[in-house]
Parts: C-alpha cells; sequence; structure tokens
C-alpha cells in the first residue's frame, strides 16, 4: 500500500515538473525511444512451493526531454494480462507471496510508450512441490463392517488436483487399501473406507498431486489420527457330536455358534456348507445345526460362514464316519438285447456281509433278493437299481440301464398325393415303422442312392424333403437296436409333371411359299408332361387351330396357300403344371406367300393384253371423237362427200382427192381428217344457220358393201358488211354405212 502511494506521489511531481517547463519546452517537439526491456525474476526461474516471488520488468528509454516520459508497463502470464501500470520509473515490480503451483508459468511483460511498443522475451517459471494437504476422519472409533469418511484437501492450491488416499494397519508394512481420484472443481476429496476384520487399529494416509505444464508436482504423503476398531462378532466355531468315531447309522449333529457384541445392531446370518452346497443357515440368532444319519457320503470338509452387509467371517473342519457296509454293485450279463431274450440281473456286497437285497425298475420293485431273471420284452427297458440295508443303513447301487429292443415293423413310405408333383417344387417324403424300440435310424434312397439320414426318438414318421426333376423312385430302409438285419420298404414312385418352359415354332419347308402349296408349321416344346394343348394364332392373337396331345411336338397344315395366308404366327403350348401361370409362347414366324414363274407370265401376259386393248379401245375412241368434231366442210354445191371404211380408210380416188384439194381442203394423212387451209384465220363471230340436204352417192360408189345416204349440212354464216359471206358444207356419215 505504501508503495502505490509513494507512486502516485511520484506521479503528480512527474505532472506539476511538466507544468513549469511548459514555457521553457513551447515550440519545441520531444523525441522518445526505447532502447531496451526485460524481465528478472526473484529469487530465481525456479521457485520452491511456499517462497516468496518478485517478478520486474526493466525499462530503457532514451528522449530528448528533461523529464522522464510516462509510460504504461503490462505484466502477462500465460498471454493473460493480470497486472498494470502507469509508469515514469525504469523498473516496475509485482510481487507474488507464498508461491504455490497455480503460479508456475510463462511470465512477460510490455512497456507502452505513445503508440510505441516493445516485449520482452518469454520467462519460464517453475514452482517445485505441492503444500501439504490436510487429513481429517469423521471418526476415531470404528466397529467392523462400518464405514470411515477421509477427508484431504490443499486449501491453498487450486484443482484440478489428484489425491490418493491410502488405508493403513498399525505396526503392518504396506497399505490394506489403496483409492486414488481426481478432483477437478475443487482443492479437497472425501472418500468412504470399509472397516474389516481383523482392523483393530489403521490409519489413512494423503497424497496430492497438482499438473504444472508438462511436469507433475507431488506433496508430501500426510498421515491421519489412529482409529480403534471394535470386533462386531467372533470368529465361528464349530461343534461336532458324537465325539470321536463316528459309524454310519448315527445321528449326526454339527453345530457352529458365534459371539455378537452389543453394538451391532442386527445379528448376522450363519451358514453350513458341505463343499459349496449349503446344508444349514440361520438368521437372527447365534447358532447354526446340522443334523443327519451318517453315511459314507457325509465324508468331508465342512464351513461355517458367518456374513453380515460387509463383514464375513469363515472357519472350516473335517468330519470322518466309518462305513458299515460297501456299497452295492448290480450287475448284467448284457444291457442291450432283443425282445425275447432272457434278461439276468444279480445285485452283490464286497466281502459279503449278511444284509436285505431288493431290485428295482425306476421306483417299482421287481425282486426281494440279489438276483432277477425274466424274458425280456419291450416294456422292460429302463433303469434299474439295487438297495441292500443293514439295520437303519440302505444303500443304493449305481444304475444300470437296460434296453430291450422290439423288432421294426416294415415301414411304410408315403406322400401327399393330393395334388400332383410340379418340377422344380419341393416334396415331403415320410417315412414310419410303427412298431420297434426307439431311436431309429431312417435312410431315404432315391434312385437306389441314400439320399438323406436321420435318427428318431419316436415311432413318428421320419420326414425328408426332396426336389424332383423327373419320375423319380423312393425307397426307405429302417434299422433300430434290434440284431434282426434292417427292415426295407415297398418301392414309391413319384411321378413328376414337368411344365412347358420352352416353346418353338418351325415351318416343314421354307418361310417362304408357294401360291397354291401347302403350310405346315410345327409347334413343339421341350421336356413337357403330357397332355399338352398347342394352339396356333395368326398376327395379333387370331387362333387359328388347338389341339391337345401327348406329343411334344403338334402341326398346322393349311393347303393352297393364297396372299391372304401370308404374315406372322406363333403357337404357345400348356400343360397342367402350367395353369397357375400363363403359357409360354413361342418365337413368332414370319411366312410368305409367292406366285410361280408362269402364273407370273400368265399375269403379265393378260395385264399387257388389257392395257393393249385399252390403248386400241382409247385410240379409236379418240379417232372417232376427233373426225367428228373435225370433219372436212364442203360447199352446199357438192353433190357428194368421200365415205370412210371401218378401217377409217378414203373410199375415193385419186381425181376426187384432187377434186377436194380444189376445194381448198389438204388431207391429214396421221388422222385421215380433212383440215381447212385457212384454219390459222380469225374465228368469224358470225350467226350460222345450217340446212340439212339428204344426198344418194353415185353408181360408182356401188362397188361397197354397203349403201346409205349421207346429209349434207350448208352453213350459211352472216357475216360483217366488211367481210364477205362464206358457205362451208360438212358431210356426217355413219361409220357402218347407214
Amino acid at each position: 500500500m505504501q508503495l502505490e502511494w509513494t507512486q502516485e506521489g511520484k506521479m503528480w511531481l512527474g505532472a506539476l515538473l511538466i507544468l513549469l517547463l511548459c514555457p521553457s519546452l513551447e515550440g519545441q517537439e520531444n523525441s522518445f525511444t526505447i532502447n531496451d526491456i526485460h524481465m528478472e525474476i526473484l529469487p530465481g526461474e525456479e521457485v520452491q512451493n511456499g517462497e516468496n516471488m518478485t517478478l520486474q520488468c526493466i525499462v530503457d528509454i532514451s528522449t530528448t526531454s528533461h523529464i522522464k516520459p510516462q509510460h504504461w508497463v503490462l505484466f502477462y502470464k500465460d498471454d493473460v494480462l493480470f497486472h498494470n501500470v502507469s509508469s515514469m520509473e525504469n523498473t516496475e515490480s509485482y510481487f507474488i507471496p507464498r508461491a504455490r503451483v497455480y503460479d508456475a508459468g510463462t511470465y512477460k511483460c510490455t512497456v507502452i510508450l505513445n503508440n510505441k511498443e516493445k516485449t520482452t522475451l518469454e520467462y519460464q517459471v517453475w514452482v517445485k512441490g505441492v503444500s501439504d494437504p490436510i487429513v481429517t476422519l469423521d471418526k476415531k472409533e470404528a466397529i467392523e463392517g462400518g464405514v470411515v469418511k477421509v477427508n484431504c484437501s490443499v486449501p491453498e492450491e487450486k484443482p484440478p488436483i489428484h489425491f490418493t488416499i491410502e488405508k493403513l494397519k498399525l505396526d503392518t508394512k504396506g497399505f490394506k487399501q489403496k483409492r486414488e481420484k481426481t478432483s477437478p472443481n475443487q482443492n479437497f476429496m472425501m472418500l468412504e473406507f470399509t472397516v474389516e476384520e481383523q482392523d483393530h487399529v489403521i490409519f489413512f494416509q494423503c497424497q496430492a498431486r497438482i499438473i504444472s505444464g508438462t511436469h507433475m508436482e507431488t506433496s508430501r504423503a500426510i498421515k491421519s489420527e489412529l482409529v480403534t476398531v471394535t470386533e462386531s462378532f467372533s470368529n465361528p466355531k464349530f461343534h461336532v457330536s458324537p465325539e470321536g468315531v463316528i459309524t454310519e447309522g448315527d445321528q449326526l449333529y454339527i453345530r457352529c455358534t458365534i459371539q455378537v457384541t452389543h453394538l451391532v445392531q442386527a445379528f448376522p446370518e450363519i451358514i453350513i456348507q458341505k463343499d459349496k452346497a449349503i446344508v444349514a443357515h440361520k438368521r437372527h440368532g447365534n447358532e447354526a445345526t446340522y443334523s443327519v444319519m451318517a453315511m459314507a457320503e457325509h465324508n468331508g470338509n465342512y464351513t461355517c460362514k458367518v456374513e453380515a452387509s460387509r463383514i464375513s467371517k469363515v472357519s472350516s473342519i473335517v468330519v470322518n464316519i466309518t462305513e458299515l457296509f460297501s456299497k452295492p454293485k448290480l450287475e448284467s450279463s448284457i444291457t442291450r438285447l432283443d425282445q425275447g431274450e432272457s434278461l439276468n440281473l444279480w445285485c452283490s456286497i464286497p466281502e459279503a456281509p449278511p444284509a436285505n437285497f431288493t431290485i428295482q425298475k425306476e421306483n417299482t420293485i421287481v425282486s426281494q433278493s440279489q438276483n432277477f431273471t425274466k424274458i425280456a420284452s419291450a416294456t422292460d427297458s429302463g433303469t434299474y437299481t439295487c438297495n441292500a440295508s443293514m439295520g437303519k443303513v440302505v444303500k443304493r447301487s449305481s444304475a444300470v440301464q437296460i434296453t430291450v429292443c422290439e423288432m421294426l415293423s416294415k415301414p411304410r413310405i408315403f406322400y401327399d398325393s393330393s395334388s400332383e408333383v410340379i418340377k422344380g417344387q419341393t416334396i415331403a417324403v415320410s417315412c414310419q415303422s410303427i412298431n420297434g424300440t426307439t431311436p431309429i435310424s431312417y435312410h431315404l434312397l432315391k434312385t437306389s442312392n441314400i439320399l438323406e439320414s436321420r435318427d428318431m426318438s419316436s415311432n413318428e414318421p421320419a420326414v425328408f424333403k426332396d426336389n424332383p426333376t423327373k419320375d423319380t423312385e423312393y425307397q426307405c430302409i429302417v434299422d433300430n437296436c434290434h440284431s434282426h438285419s434292417e427292415m426295407v420298404s415297398e418301392v414309391l414312385r413319384v411321378k413328376v409333371i414337368a411344365p412347358v418352359d420352352e416353346v418353338k415354332l418351325s415351318i416343314l419347308m421354307n418361310a417362304e411359299v408357294e401360291f397354291g402349296k401347302d403350310i405346315e408349321l410345327l409347334c413343339s416344346v421341350n421336356e413337357a408332361t403330357g397332355p399338352i394343348t398347342y394352339r396356333f394364332y395368326k398376327e395379333a392373337g387370331s387362333l387359328l387351330y388347338q389341339i391337345t396331345s401327348n406329343e411334344t411336338h403338334a402341326v398346322w397344315y393349311k393347303s393352297k396357300a393364297s396372299k391372304e395366308d401370308e404374315g406372322q404366327y406363333y403357337c404357345t403350348a400348356s400343360n397342367r403344371a402350367n395353369r397357375l401361370k400363363s403359357s409360354p409362347q413361342s418365337n413368332v414366324l414370319t411366312v410368305r406367300v409367292f406366285l410361280a414363274a408362269w402364273i407370273k407370265g400368265l399375269i403379265a401376259v393378260v395385264v399387257i393384253g388389257v392395257i393393249i386393248g385399252v390403248l386400241i379401245l382409247g385410240a379409236r375412241c379418240y379417232i372417232l371423237k376427233k373426225a367428228k368434231a373435225k370433219q372436212t366442210p364442203v360447199e352446199m354445191s357438192r353433190p357428194a362427200v368421200p365415205l370412210l371404211n371401218s378401217t377409217n380408210e378414203k373410199m375415193l380416188s385419186d381425181p376426187n382427192t384432187e377434186v377436194n384439194r380444189h376445194y381448198g381442203y389438204n388431207e391429214d394423212v396421221g388422222n385421215h381428217a380433212m383440215k381447212p387451209i385457212n384454219e390459222n384465220k380469225e374465228p368469224l363471230t358470225l350467226d350460222v344457220e345450217y340446212t340439212e340436204v339428204e344426198v344418194t352417192s353415185p353408181e360408182p360408189y356401188q362397188g361397197l358393201e354397203t349403201k346409205g345416204t349421207e346429209t349434207v349440212y350448208s352453213e350459211i354464216r352472216k357475216a360483217n358488211p366488211d367481210f364477205m359471206e362464206n358457205r362451208y358444207s360438212r358431210t356426217e356419215g355413219s361409220l357402218d354405212g347407214t
């Protein structure tokens, strides 16, 4: 506190000096520079726990001013600011009293002058050791089975702290119990320790560990006060009677007793064990008793265990019992025999002392003597024992298992024949012998080879699973303990229905069929069981033919193929194994029908003839039409016009032709028509009048086959005044001459 007031006084003194020197500094600008800064740690960079430690930051500043500049000094630990001070001094200190582990770390200091800053190097400080922990107990006296709470703390250290607490016995080396635990948020730890038997005087020891950087610092081990322990109950004691030699038939008493102190709130449990078996126990008391008639099997080690909630005390004793007579022995000439053979049993005791014997089958007495003989039947199988008694002592022999084998009946083999067996499906084949001693071994044969074997402990059917793919024969062989040879069943024949799985359509000749020839399509299947239904289709679903057959193929026949039979064909095939699913479909086959060469020639001839006829007829019609439209015009004074015969040839002589030319017409040789010479003249838009005149052909034309009249038209046109009147004569005649 005095240091702080001194620094404050210096600050005021510096400020006053600055004010006094202001007039002399007026108009001047001072310069500052930080020459050096470093840190000193006292007494050193490694400090013992509890020692005082001082951090000094030393600054060297140069200035043009007569007054030391005001600057800030900042102290850092692990890059965290923990102290800062404004100073005009070259050295500033920070005091740490009684350094602890948490004071260890990396230190540095920084000086700030106006806008200039400089930092020292980093200095690693180690604090060695941990302050002594304080150990406190909740009690100084305890009872066996009780609990002692131990509190271990390090008040001047900061967590996390790792505590180790040990429980030790006085005057005994080594610890009895050790526990370790880390306290992450507190500087103390409380643990509970159970007071065990034989813990007469105990004490506890505590040690603290703290991690400092990469080092682990450990405190001294500090001991607690002593704790005195009182017994809750004594060790158990055995009492066996009768004392001395114990013989079979004597009544045996085994007692276990304890003494309980008044401090115990509840009685412990007393348990008597022979080996690991509990033979007697007692609660809410100080004694447990085991009583039994002594037998040789009661020899052995007995243990008495007394248990409370946390305490268990044990003592042991060995009991020896003298055997009165040895355990009887039951014997048989044979333990496995056939039905009808003789069963012989006899019971004996070593050294043959006088004893009473009984022979039992399970819990039923079958003989009250040492021997038992009878003709064996299946019901005589079972477990037999022999009892021998002398007085109250009864001993039983070890059990003898007798098996009387009944001969097996002939096995029957069967399967569920209510539905047909489809190829690939699983069937269950059962084999059963109704009579016979179990266990029974079953062997299923498939085509004389063993498919599977199974042992049955009852007379229930043995069921075998199989997936036949074709017609199969099964047989069953059974065997048991009887000396008779194995029994064989009848042969079971299973018919397997093979479904249609692949269908193929083919044509017997060629896919291209000559017109008028026959079409034969073959629909075939792979291995399939008949009857098989075949269906032939054309195009999209048009049924042509259906047949049911036992064969693996079917034929569809079509005689005299025509173009209508051309197209795509397919077929389907199914049997009763395909009822639950769609019928398999074949490939699609395309059939083409072509014409024969001679038919093609005939058709060509007919077509050509028709074309020629049509052309001739068209030409004739065209000629007639053109002849009518362009008939040679004649003048009104012309006596006659040449006639045309059936072949459109002229019937006029050359002079007549000249005459026609004289009238101003030319002959068109190709069309046999007459064209006017002035056909290129302008058309006349005149009114036309026609006069009909019948003309009789002259005598020179009588040589023709027919004789007729001609009609002559006289055409009178009314012309304009500028044109002269024109007249034309047109002759129209019939082709047949009428």
